[in-house]
């Protein structure tokens, strides 16, 4: 349509975030008035949104971060359906806006996170716009927060894994932090001590090494004992403070920790990786 400015298409994109010959054919439909085109927009949007509902978005990015003062660190997850997408730099820069927010609300939980206001809207509404933009399901999956004395946030290349450590008091080098927290998303551990292990993954674990002696053919009166056994061995290899420290395997974490600080602990730790 002749009457259709480019200037207005250019303004109709740059508030909606959405293609150009999108945002050309929305001030077609609506005879130029630029409140409807706007409203058209975030209605494709909610119908490429519901259309797409019950696609796999188990693409995108991971990201986590700290507050000014280090006291608090949030972590979130926006996924989308294709690799493409993930790494796409409109779609990482809207994941910030979102991890910003969190860090500035310290809301408690995902569903507080997706009502806060954003751009005039819930930040829920805005995840359904972004799939019109996007044109691939958009979902804000995880959310989650720590606070301690000290919190440390590692976000590992491509954006597909995070970490969060806390840590009992703030008297330590940075490098000290990045260390444990490039450890927790090397290794993965499941608890920070052994203590902090729940019951239920106990009772799994020996389980399974009782299983495992009687397929080696161990007596049965053994069975719990070389289970006991492999029980150390897990927490050895699946505890934080006791796992080889990745950088020197001669010491724990805990010994270069401790090292560094003799009443330095870790307080709380939190990963996420959207592909093992």
């Amino acid at each position: 349509m002749a009457g259709i400015k480019a200037a207005e298409v250019k303004r109709l994109r740059d508030q909606t975030g959405a293609g150009m010959m999108d945002c050309k054919k929305a001030l077609q439909e609506t005879n130029g008035d630029f409140d409807q085109a706007v409203d058209v927009i975030r209605k494709k949007g909610q119908a490429i949104a519901n259309k797409r509902a019950e696609r796999e978005a188990t693409e995108g990015v991971v990201l986590s971060q700290v507050s000014a003062d280090e006291k608090s660190g949030i972590m979130i997850v926006l996924n989308c359906e294709t690799d493409f997408v993930a790494k796409n730099e409109k779609f990482i820069d809207f994941a910030k806006i979102i991890a910003d927010l969190a860090t500035a609300k310290q809301v408690a939980n995902l569903d507080e996170l997706l009502q806060l206001e954003l751009n005039g809207k819930t930040l829920a509404e805005e995840v359904v716009e972004q799939s019109g933009i996007i044109g691939e399901k958009v979902a804000l999956s995880f959310y989650s927060k720590i606070d301690a004395e000290k919190v440390v946030a590692y976000i590992h290349a491509g954006n597909m894994l995070a970490t969060l450590v806390g840590f009992n008091n703030s008297s330590f080098e940075q490098q000290l932090g990045k260390d444990v927290a490039m450890q927790v998303a090397a290794m993965n551990p499941v608890a920070i001590d052994k203590e902090n292990v729940s019951q239920e993954v106990i009772d799994k674990e020996i389980e399974i090494g009782k299983e495992q002696a009687l397929r080696e053919g161990k007596p049965e009166k053994l069975l719990e004992k070389i289970a006991f056994g492999k029980l150390n061995k897990f927490f050895k290899d699946n505890t934080l403070a006791n796992q080889d420290f990745i950088k020197d395997n001669k010491m724990t974490v805990k010994q270069y920790i401790t090292a560094n600080n003799k009443d330095l602990k870790i307080t709380e730790f939190k990963r996420f990786a959207l592909k093992s």
